[in-house]
């Protein structure tokens, strides 16, 4: 189990699209973590558990996590702790 100061803190890039549907998510940096929902908050939150679940993956194969150096102007990001 993590402590409080083993936790990490990431900032993605993410695109949020309104679609037939609701609202699409999408994390650019991480291929194939996208997810959609019914509000765009609901997205917003889905993309971040999303993210969650891959990162998770990638520590567990001991991958390198992917991240911007700088992130475009009007990009809009969200925050995930590990």
């Amino acid at each position: 189990m993590r402590t409080i100061e083993d936790m990490k803190t990431f900032v993605f890039p993410i695109v949020i699209e309104k679609d037939g549907n609701g609202f699409f998510a999408e994390c650019t940096i991480l291929p194939g973590c996208a997810t959609q929902g019914d509000t765009q908050e609901e997205a917003v939150n889905n993309i971040k558990e999303a993210i969650q679940a891959y990162i998770g993956s990638l520590e567990d194969d001991h991958e390198t996590i992917p991240q911007l150096k700088t992130i475009p102007i009007g990009l809009q990001t969200v925050e995930v702790s590990m």
